[in-house]
């Protein structure tokens, strides 16, 4: 992967997710959108949308803000309470984001998560499949966790992670988390006036682990042993994260002209992460037969179509990991199933275009796209 600098990050990447904390977007003091600043950001998102990226916001606020609009915010909620004020305040939250961005004729979709929808291979390739869609049309996947349904997120989640899960669904190059802090200390420099900012991270050791202090640390908003575990998803997955101070009125801008950071490196390109996960991460459950066509192009980077499928083995569903097998039944390679085993062998040996006539449903051209392919025999 190209060595970058904290400054080069963002000219660079292509694909970039920014999460934005609650007490960035909301006015503490009296649980509103904070207009001034959010009209900031999404100058700098129109700004990068122009250069031609694509751009994720993972956005917080949506508690917050229904709270205040259900008179319930000068209490400690519980937990029913918490997840009414989601409800209610997802829909602030969108418009928000709909209006400050539409300001500058950039579309935006509101997508709802849970770390589940992450991890969960068939929920991973919906919402993959979705914001992909999304990138492509030009909007902007405004994404916040799905707290009104999913509770164990409300206890104990955090939106860093969350971002983290996303900008490797997404193969972001880069993930920016906006905080109250500009980076990454030795210590906590509120407590130790000897605390060492550290502008670069290579790599994510228990000694720096221990730099982030508690969880429960006011030590930056949501607190950055969080952020550290964001960190580590990230880099896994191909994508540098860099934390930094968000509450510049244009937090992007001053980024690339030099504002104080900690970037996180990762050592390989997501693609090249992706690539390695499917290899061997996990097992096959199932087996697909391709002829010699399909074979070729395969191994010259081609998805594979279901027109070059011979056979179709094992019981498998949609997102499953499969093995690719030629002719003689030597395996060229690992990919995720778009298809569950039933659909599959229905459509094998058939054009992509009969696919809905023939299923009763459009589903994707591919059995298996290149994205989520890897062939280990050239």
């Amino acid at each position: 992967m190209v060595a970058i600098t904290a400054r080069s990050a963002l000219p660079e990447a292509r694909r970039i997710v920014i999460k934005v904390g609650s007490a960035l977007l909301v006015d503490e003091a009296k649980n509103t959108i904070n207009t001034a600043w959010l009209a900031g950001i999404a100058r700098d998102i129109s700004r990068l949308k122009a250069a031609g990226k694509d751009v994720v916001v993972v956005s917080s606020g949506a508690i917050a803000l229904g709270s205040r609009l259900l008179k319930i915010h000068n209490k400690t909620l519980s937990l029913q309470e918490k997840q009414a004020a989601a409800a209610t305040g997802q829909v602030i939250l969108a418009h928000a984001w709909m209006d400050a961005l539409g300001a500058y004729n950039v579309q935006t979709a509101q997508i709802l998560l849970s770390p589940d929808d992450t991890e969960t291979r068939r929920k991973h390739l919906n919402a993959r499949a979705t914001m992909a869609a999304l990138l492509d049309l030009g909007a902007v996947p405004v994404v916040n966790e799905n707290d009104t349904v999913a509770t164990a997120e409300i206890r104990f989640g955090d939106n860093d992670r969350l971002a983290a899960r996303v900008a490797a669904m997404v193969g972001a190059e880069l993930l920016i988390l906006l905080s109250d802090v500009d980076g990454l200390y030795t210590a906590n420099p509120s407590d130790d006036a000897a605390a060492t900012h550290l502008p670069r991270i290579e790599q994510i050791t228990d000694e720096i682990m221990a730099m982030a202090g508690t969880a429960n640390a006011q030590y930056a908003s949501g607190g950055m042993v969080t952020k550290l575990e964001a960190a580590r998803i990230s880099t896994a997955a191909g994508c540098h994260m860099i934390i930094c101070d968000g509450r510049d009125p244009e937090p992007l801008a001053s980024l690339e002209a030099g504002a104080r950071c900690s970037c996180f490196m990762a050592t390989e390109s997501p693609h090249a992460a992706r690539k390695q996960w499917i290899a061997g991460a996990l097992t096959p459950r199932g087996t697909i037969c391709v002829d010699a066509g399909a074979a070729t192009a395969l191994r010259k980077g081609k998805s594979l179509l279901p027109a070059g499928v011979l056979a179709v083995d094992g019981q498998f569903d949609r997102g499953d990991l499969i093995a690719v097998t030629d002719s003689s039944g030597k395996i060229i390679g690992h990919g995720l199933s778009s298809y569950g085993a039933a659909d599959a062998a229905k459509i094998k040996g058939h054009k992509s275009r009969e696919i809905e006539a023939m299923l009763g449903y459009r589903g994707r051209d591919e059995i298996i796209h290149a994205d989520n392919l890897v062939v280990t025999e050239s």
